[in-house]
């Protein structure tokens, strides 16, 4: 059995770990029997049906983050998309945003969404396609997981909306 002191700490352990709202993190706990592994299944899985909820939203707010690397020899630019500019000049929209730019530059997909890859190309989804590639601090996320999360966190629709990679002599 927990007692209210070892709630209230694994609450905000769970809330450090995902940066969900308090009650979603108690309503997670409880469900996944005090758990903090089984409660951030539960936040993923809640977010993700969030995320579904909300994918038909326009997103016509957002920013356009950049981001240079390798010394000047990689330059991004992508536009993120959201509902609101509330969400758009959050700190988890903009980190969200540079995360999204730097996986640009390290992975350089070449369109957003496996929707997009032209029916002849051979190469996998996973090295094309940005959302369907493995976030770099985190190989077992996807780009789509890690907006997902994102989406449940900030309950609003968000969207890469376009990038554009430049490498210096390619």
């Amino acid at each position: 059995m927990v007692d209210e002191s070892q709630k209230m700490a694994l609450i905000k352990e769970l809330r450090e770990l995902t940066g969900a709202g308090v009650m979603d993190c108690k309503r997670a706990l409880e469900d996944g029997e005090w758990d903090v592994r089984k409660a951030q299944v539960v936040l993923m899985e809640r977010g993700m049906a969030k995320a579904a909820g909300k994918a038909g939203r326009a997103t016509t707010q957002g920013l356009v983050e950049s981001y240079i690397h390798a010394g000047g020899r990689i330059g991004v630019i992508v536009e993120v998309g959201c509902e609101t500019d509330f969400v758009g000049r959050t700190e988890e929209f903009k980190a969200l945003a540079h995360e999204i730019a730097m996986q640009v530059a390290a992975g350089n997909p070449q369109v957003i969404s496996a929707s997009d890859i032209d029916a002849g190309d051979e190469r996998p989804a996973t090295e094309l396609a940005l959302l369907e590639q493995p976030y770099i601090r985190d190989p077992s996320r996807t780009i789509a997981q890690l907006i997902t999360e994102t989406i449940g966190k900030t309950g609003e629709n968000i969207q890469v909306k376009r990038f554009a990679r430049f490498e210096l002599g390619a």
